[in-house]
């Protein structure tokens, strides 16, 4: 059972509550037991992910075992959670936490039909017809920024379909954002957060790279970048409300460090799947390959750090989905939007699965505990 929700080999990187202290520690997982491996010379995960072989430290840092991987996932869920057993959190802790968007086909169009519907769901389905009709070529055959793709938005321009989403999906420019504050984002079993103005929402399956202050990648994990159609849809300068509320950011279940097994090619082949598991009775399944994307993950790192911008403590880079939920879910024409406590998992083999329940962000345990804290902390226990 656990080989689906962690992979069976591979460097493992995580955090987690432990009885007996204040403060995450920082875990990983050897012959099926989670080990404590905090130290002075590495006490986050930023402090792992900065040093020059991340992977080797983890692999010869001295730990005590805090139990069975099977129990702490088990005991990671939200409703489950008992304080006087390990739990998992996020895998993060002090890096910034950035997301990169339309960055496959898919995913474009549908944020062209949200610009369109003007937040409305009940308009989708035509305007999706429309607008596929429209376009007429195939945009997956685009190098975003190529004189090709100039050539497709000129051609769109002068259809009047030429979007600020096309933009970012074939002009030369990503879309980077801010997807939560350090400290902030929630772990395996979590539960996710909806704010509740939107009537129209969906996960988002994704890889989300580790990239250290260099703006080296260093692993990666599972991101589910839950997303409010319709708030987004009204106007993308409400990105921030439509991406960033509470506990609507979910990493885990561990970050996956790069080794000779393990490199950012077996990222590139990566195929997601995801379901949603509804108390209703609906179930949706979803794939995402990542050699669809159309964006490398390498360019999309380098959009995000370098000269122009730098992250002294690292960040974790969510690159984006090609899936985009259409399943009419309570009638003919209506699409997919959650409903409370669905279940929502996100797999690919080489990380495993996340998994979290689907609440509203003010009825989610409210995040009072961060970076500030976590260093008072880990002063208190002179791991600085």
């Amino acid at each position: 059972m656990t080989e689906a929700i962690v992979p069976a080999s591979g460097v493992l990187l995580g955090r987690a509550r432990v009885p007996g202290f204040q403060f995450p520690r920082v875990v990983t997982v050897r012959d099926g037991v989670v080990y404590d491996i905090t130290a002075k010379t590495a006490p986050t995960s930023r402090d792992v992910c900065e040093g020059a072989d991340p992977a080797g430290y983890v692999k010869s840092a001295p730990g005590t075992a805090i139990g069975p991987l099977a129990q702490v996932l088990e005991n990671s869920w939200a409703e489950k959670t008992d304080a006087t057993q390990p739990s998992l959190l996020s895998p993060i802790d002090l890096q910034a936490v950035k997301a990169s968007g339309v960055t496959f086909v898919v995913s474009l169009l549908e944020r062209v039909i949200e610009e369109q519907a003007r937040g409305d769901k009940s308009r989708a389905d035509a305007l999706r017809q429309d607008i596929l009709t429209l376009v007429g070529t195939n945009l997956s055959d685009l190098v975003p920024g190529s004189p090709a793709a100039m050539k497709v938005k000129e051609s769109l321009i002068a259809k009047g379909v030429w979007s600020q989403y096309l933009e970012v999906g074939i002009g030369p420019d990503a879309e980077i954002f801010t997807k939560c504050q350090p400290m902030s984002s929630v772990g395996y079993g979590a539960d996710v957060g909806l704010h509740p103005v939107s009537s129209w929402n969906n996960p988002e399956p994704e890889v989300a790279v580790v990239v250290s202050s260099a703006g080296t990648i260093v692993g990666a994990t599972l991101g589910n970048d839950v997303n409010l159609r319709d708030v987004e849809g009204r106007s993308a300068l409400l990105l921030g409300k439509a991406k960033d509320n509470n506990a609507s950011a979910s990493l885990g279940p561990f970050i996956r460090l790069f080794d000779g097994e393990f490199t950012l090619e077996t990222i590139k082949s990566a195929e997601l799947t995801l379901k949603v598991e509804g108390e209703d009775g609906f179930v949706l399944d979803g794939h995402s390959n990542m050699s669809q994307i159309s964006r490398t993950p390498e360019s999309l790192v380098a959009a995000t750090v370098g000269r122009h911008h730098q992250y002294p403590d690292g960040l974790v880079l969510y690159l984006g989905t090609m899936f985009a939920p259409v399943k009419d879910r309570d009638g003919v024409g209506k699409g997919f939007t959650h409903k409370l406590n669905d279940v929502v998992s996100i797999s690919t083999p080489s990380l495993g699965t996340l998994s979290n329940r689907v609440r509203l962000s003010t009825e989610c345990p409210p995040w009072t505990y961060g970076s500030s804290h976590l260093l008072r902390d880990l002063a208190k226990a002179e791991l600085l």
